[in-house]
């Protein structure tokens, strides 16, 4: 392949969305353009008191216009966008909307502009507790476990409940819903031009993981399972989807408008979505048997086996093992934690909650108290970690865990809370922000026991996402807790570098995804080692950690 040829990769993450240009034969960036959603930076159309998160598709359309448009810019202007032969996009996941007919999110459509519930529910939504609960319940009814191939727990995060949530909760939004399409799948659809909900591709990844979609099943689960569970259910299915993709393939060709909205050729390629980890997996040149943690606000596990390995094995407790969800022919198995990034920024708010009382301050004007609460608390993360560093290596009472906002894996529980525990009159924020951020080690330590304990080996971990990128000391104390090595990827965009991947894919530059791989991978920067000095210490927090997790879960489950 000697000609030039260009592909974008899209990632919309929980903050923004990047896009970047690559050259499909080498992997190389050639520019890149991040656009943060300006309703979801003003808080809109959210109460996390009540756990709920959503996000206005307009923060997703014009994201995706201004990223491409100043990519392109960027690299060269008209001449640049001329070479480009695919699009892909990755989203974050469960994040589904209500569709009318024409498969347009009912936010875009008169009368529901402003309502929260005719959004995008973001995978952080935990409204549906008591539906993924009765999800749960409901499932020990039938001879066939429905919930064989998503760990046997079915989460608020997910489809399905937050479906049901939803038409529970605005009888309006209920009236015009037609379907649900998860965010992955509504960004090919709308760049396709496509004007009919039922002719939405729907991603292999997004069905098999979180909506009970298995080829077992002949597609989903049977109309009687959701009628049964709640009459408001009876007859969505077959709004829905029986085929699935792999995002390998085609979802089709950029529609006129959009050619023309983006200054694109018109046989630009637009490949089957994905969710980020999975897509982030791949552009960070995933191998079998070794954990991929995409380590951000929260972190997503994920690790690929062949086929013939994992045969009829049923991993409990994590968020699904789907054939073709991140390399088509291969098993993908996800798990992950809940809040990882999250945690850490809710103890920063914590600590940092004084330098709001700035503004109300006559020792400074406004503009002054904004630019320092900004100038230290860009600085708090960073000193923190250099403070608990210098600890040191002895003993330590301090203890937390890492469930701020709720369970993923093992197990999924998003009623349960986080803890504290060790406190005393010597507890300073160093040493609380040492415990928190050994939670969040201890949690991914309980991730990879699960898969070892279910017969799956880990042998390595590949970290990509901003945590792992910025933070040394956690990436240290991980691989200490751990003890194996972490590999931390170079591309600084690694999920839209595998969308890119995947682009180059779907528009035939590359026969499989593995090839694009080997082309287009840009390997790794840093590798931590473990430090086997820290071994006996870490082991016993471990088995500390497991023992306040008991207590919590089983004090704190109530609490709300």
């Amino acid at each position: 392949m000697n000609e030039t040829k260009y592909v974008i990769g899209i990632d919309y993450g929980s903050d923004s969305v990047r896009s970047v240009i690559v050259d499909a034969l080498n992997g190389t960036e050639i520019s890149s353009s991040v656009f943060y959603y300006p309703r979801w930076q003003k808080g809109q159309y959210c109460e996390p008191a009540k756990n709920q998160f959503r996000q206005h598709p307009l923060d997703y359309v014009e994201g995706l216009e201004h990223t491409i448009k100043d990519c392109i810019k960027k690299a060269g202007g008209e001449k640049i966008a001329k070479l480009i032969k695919g699009i892909a996009v990755d989203t974050t996941g469960s994040t589904p909307v209500a569709v009318d007919k024409t498969g347009t999110p009912l936010a875009l459509t008169p009368g529901f502009e402003e309502n929260p519930h005719a959004m995008f529910v973001l995978w952080k939504d935990h409204t549906a507790v008591k539906e993924a609960a009765q999800i749960n319940e409901h499932a020990t009814k039938f001879d066939i476990n429905y919930l064989k191939y998503i760990g046997g727990i079915y989460s608020s995060e997910w489809f399905w409940a937050k479906l049901l949530r939803t038409l529970r909760t605005d009888e309006a939004v209920r009236n015009a819903c037609f379907s649900w399409v998860e965010h992955c799948d509504w960004i090919p659809f709308l760049l396709t031009g496509g004007t009919d909900a039922t002719e939405i591709k729907r991603s292999r990844c997004a069905a098999g993981h979180k909506a009970l979609w298995a080829e077992e099943f002949d597609g989903l689960p049977p109309n009687e399972f959701f009628s049964s569970l709640d009459p408001l259910l009876d007859g969505f299915r077959e709004n829905l989807f029986t085929e699935t993709y792999t995002s390998n393939e085609p979802a089709g060709i950029i529609s006129a408008e959009w050619a023309t909205r983006l200054g694109l050729n018109n046989d630009v390629v637009i490949g089957v979505g994905a969710f980020d980890a999975h897509m982030g997996a791949v552009g960070g040149q995933i191998e079998p048997y070794h954990l991929c943690k995409i380590m951000g606000t929260s972190t997503c596990d994920i690790l690929v086996a062949p086929n013939e390995d994992i045969n009829h094995k049923m991993v409990a407790g994590i968020c699904g093992q789907v054939d073709g969800s991140v390399i088509p022919g291969t098993m993908g198995l996800e798990a992950g934690q809940s809040a990882f990034g999250d945690t850490y920024a809710w103890f920063k708010n914590v600590i940092s909650w004084p330098l709001n009382l700035l503004n109300e301050s006559s020792l400074v004007d406004s503009e002054t108290a904004i630019a320092l609460k900004e100038e230290i608390e860009s600085k708090i993360i960073s000193n923190l970690s250099k403070a608990a560093d210098a600890l040191g290596d002895g003993d330590y009472a301090e203890l937390a865990v890492d469930w701020l906002n709720g369970r993923r894996t093992p197990d999924a529980n998003q009623e349960l809370k986080g803890s504290i525990a060790g406190l005393s009159l010597a507890s300073d924020a160093p040493r609380i922000f040492r415990a928190l951020a050994a939670a969040t080690c201890f949690g991914a330590k309980s991730i990879v026991d699960r898969f070892i304990e279910q017969g799956v080996p880990v042998k390595g971990i590949i970290g990509i996402g901003g945590v792992a990128k910025k933070s040394p000391y956690i990436m240290q104390m991980m691989a200490d807790v751990l003890e194996m090595p972490i590999r931390i990827h170079k591309f600084e965009h690694t999920c839209a570098l595998g969308a890119a991947m995947f682009a180059a894919t779907a528009a035939g530059i590359y026969n499989t995804v593995e090839e694009a791989m080997q082309a287009m991978g840009t390997g790794f920067e840093k590798t931590y080692e473990p430090n086997l000095a820290k071994q006996e210490l870490y082991r016993n927090h471990y088995e500390r950690y497991k023992a306040l997790g008991a207590f919590t879960e089983q004090h704190l489950k109530t609490i709300h």
